[in-house]
């Protein structure tokens, strides 16, 4: 069991640190003697879903932390419907979320039997609950693939998450055009992940990455109202700089939210190239809008 948790341990503080994928060939060698696979799998929901039925128990590991506790899955068609499953659960999490309850997604690795899933998680407890955990409901874990209840659509700031948790996040963007770059950028921002940030945006001065800094801290969230899109996509494909406005509203603590139209600029240095968002262009143009 204890060589079980180092494994786990050592996983997570790989992930947490944004460490390349191919970091994990430097664990030790798999043996027949290991109950546990190395591989963290990115599974579809469908499959997922016939892993995971309903009322069954498996843990949940939150990539930053490395912090681990148990869950039963007690529905959910599109996505699984989860509760901690005893009040030591239910603290563990909350800890987590650093004694607040958040719908905030967060990246976490499923541990069941000899199998780690890549997932992402939200900490806000809605709707019905039946264990006795001191959690007044139950959140939701969300697989690749996975959809909302109510609009049916993949959620970014979870498919985002669930990149993280497989050690993918520098494949993903790689691949993703100049919108989606842009709702990963919003993503990043509501959750001040500072990591994320630095992979989306061209290198910031110092005096630049504190005013970031300050304007995320003040931020509570972000998000993205209209967006001007182009009839083709693949009008991206051969140009190396584009400009796209994008009309965003800001909540901010203790303040009433406010519009921003924000001209963000994304470049590459080559075709096959990744997109980034040119950061000093959008520090100016938050600050003046």
């Amino acid at each position: 069991m204890l060589k079980v948790l180092s494994i786990i341990t050592s996983l997570v503080c790989l992930l947490t640190f944004g460490v390349a994928e191919n970091t994990f060939a430097e664990l030790p060698k798999e043996d027949s003697n290991d109950p546990i696979s190395f591989n963290i799998e990115m599974l579809n929901w469908e499959e997922v879903n016939e892993i995971l039925p309903k009322y069954s128990k498996f843990d949940v590991i939150d990539v930053e932390t490395g912090m681990r506790f148990s869950v039963q899955r007690r529905a959910g068609s599109k996505h699984a419907d989860v509760q901690p499953l005893t009040k030591k659960d239910t603290k563990i999490m909350k800890e987590i979320y650093h004694g607040k309850w958040s719908w905030k997604r967060r990246a976490i690795i499923i541990l069941e039997d000899d199998m780690m899933i890549a997932a992402s998680m939200h900490g806000m407890p809605h709707g019905a609950g039946a264990l006795r955990n001191g959690f007044p409901g139950h959140f939701c874990i969300h697989f690749f693939g996975s959809t909302t209840h109510g609009k049916k659509n993949v959620d970014l700031s979870h498919k985002v998450m669930i990149y993280k948790a497989a050690g993918k996040f520098d494949q993903y963007i790689h691949e993703v055009d100049p919108y989606e770059l842009i709702g990963v950028f919003i993503v990043a921002m509501n959750h001040h992940d500072e990591y994320m940030l630095d992979k989306l945006t061209t290198t910031f001065s110092e005096d630049e990455t504190k005013e970031l800094q300050s304007i995320i801290e003040n931020i509570n969230t972000i998000s993205i109202r209209k967006i001007h899109m182009e009839p083709d996509n693949n009008s991206f494909n051969h140009q190396l700089i584009v400009k796209i406005p994008v009309e965003l509203q800001v909540f901010h603590f203790g303040r009433k939210p406010e519009t921003k139209t924000i001209e963000f600029i994304l470049q590459k240095h080559a075709i096959l190239d990744q997109w980034k968002i040119d950061g000093t262009t959008f520090l100016d143009e938050y600050q003046g809008s």
